[in-house]
């Protein structure tokens, strides 16, 4: 699949080449640096309180007091101008440590940065290397993009314009973008804050995968379709591209607002459609019940999936809207089918989230952010059942199922010490964790996180 990518960009590149006035208007400015390179390195230390259970099972959050669970990411971003409109970008990341009881027994998962960690040693990898073409499209007039650590090349750019990208990426780069909830290493740790709880988005365990994506830019909105790999296990690193039976499509349309005072905002719709080896919770209830452990093995992630056939559709949608220049709203809900197992994200099949976002202007602090969201996560009844009978997922699963919504509360202080170091403070209040009555809490969850960027 990836040779077969890299040959189809190379034919397609060199027809918009020979095509007479394709690049007749001007898409970089000659002044530029053609290099992009930045760095980031994020530590997060997260404690949870003791609560009262009646019960535990393999994935259950540990009832008892949990300290010491961090997390240290760093990343080395390089980027490069290739040819007009081509541009390459590959980022080196090193990745360790642990969440809280191994991450699991919460869906909302309590530290984004633990996902893209598949060991707790510390590991090397090329988390992405990615090809793009960019085509201008008519006469809108133009914008300038600013050097950005996002893999994102300074130059002027056409307003109209179809940008396609291949190779190795995280969906997140670019779905679902939220300017005040979207990022772990700056804002809300918990998963169900960072993506649409929902999206069970196609990734490794670090969360990675690839394929092609293409986007079209317009003066007021935009829209990107994709196709990419799904894994061949449940939250692991393998992955495959098999036409018809192991891939993921994803659409995304985002219209730009400005409701309140002037201020920017935005509403994004996904639709999604995966299909991979991934079980439905029926066969996993007859696996049960029969004692199939070879199954049951592959709902938990420790085995490759069995066979083709598992599907899972989904809709998602994305709001964001500023009330002054320093305050902003955000919402987002989501909902897939829930009839196959959960297969790469986390173990969320209806989501709705809201929160606020504060610059710390009005005490004299403009590069400090508060935050403050509610998430409230469920899970389809064919997933409530298999739980009920004492099923696992990779990420909960205590044995028995007494069924209610999880809910998180989240707020953090980030405190800009400088132009490029961060400190954050973060709480959370974690009631149902794992959706489980039994096990109802509350939980308190304090994290610390630093944040160096350049």
């Amino acid at each position: 699949m990836r040779k077969t990518l890299g040959y189809l960009l190379v034919v397609l590149f060199s027809v918009l080449l020979k095509v007479p006035g394709v690049y007749a208007q001007h898409i970089d400015s000659t002044h530029v640096n053609p290099w992009n390179y930045h760095f980031q390195v994020t530590v997060i230390d997260q404690n949870h309180s003791g609560f009262n259970a009646k019960y535990s099972g393999m994935n259950s959050l540990a009832d008892t007091v949990e300290t010491g669970a961090n997390s240290v990411t760093a990343t080395l971003y390089l980027g490069r101008r290739l040819w007009k409109g081509g541009a390459a970008h590959f980022n080196a990341e090193l990745s360790g440590g642990h969440g809280l009881s191994s991450t699991l027994g919460v869906a909302g998962a309590l530290n984004g940065e633990t996902y893209r960690i598949g060991d707790p040693a510390p590991v090397i990898s090329a988390a992405r290397y990615i090809i793009q073409q960019m085509i201008p499209l008519g006469h809108t007039g133009y914008v300038h993009q600013e050097d950005d650590i996002d893999n994102q090349l300074e130059g002027t750019i056409p307003s109209s314009r179809l940008v396609i990208s291949a190779g190795k990426f995280s969906m997140s780069d670019f779905y679902d973008d939220n300017v005040y909830s979207h990022d772990p290493r700056t804002q809300f740790l918990n998963w169900g804050l960072m993506s649409n709880g929902a999206w069970d988005y196609p990734a490794n365990t670090k969360g990675y995968t690839y394929g092609l994506v293409v986007e079209l830019f317009k003066p007021g909105w935009e829209a990107r379709i994709s196709s990419v790999a799904v894994g061949a296990t449940a939250n692991h690193s393998d992955m495959e591209y098999r036409f018809g039976k192991a891939h993921s499509e994803t659409l995304e349309l985002v219209k730009k607002l400005q409701l309140i005072n002037g201020q920017p905002g935005s509403l994004g719709v996904i639709v999604s459609y995966s299909a991979s080896r991934a079980p439905s919770y029926q066969d996993g209830l007859t696996a049960i019940k029969t004692g199939n452990t070879a199954l049951l093995n592959v709902f938990s992630g420790n085995a490759e999936g069995l066979s083709y056939g598992g599907h899972k559709t989904g809709v998602y949608l994305n709001f964001a809207q500023g009330i002054t220049q320093d305050l902003g709203f955000f919402a987002r809900a989501g909902w897939n089918d829930g009839k196959y197992a959960t297969w790469a994200f986390t173990e969320i099949d209806q989501t709705i989230t809201a929160g606020l976002s504060l610059k710390g202007t009005g005490w004299k602090r403009k590069d400090d952010v508060v935050g403050l969201a509610q998430v409230v996560d469920g899970i389809s009844k064919d997933h409530q059942a298999f739980l009920k009978a004492g099923g696992y997922g990779f990420i909960i699963g205590d044995g028995n199922l007494n069924y209610r919504h999880e809910n998180v509360t989240e707020f953090y202080y980030c405190l800009a010490v400088n132009r490029t170091f961060w400190l954050t403070f973060d709480y959370q209040f974690i009631v149902n964790p794992g959706y489980n009555k039994d096990r109802q809490g509350p939980v308190h969850v304090f994290g610390f996180r630093g944040h160096i960027a350049f």
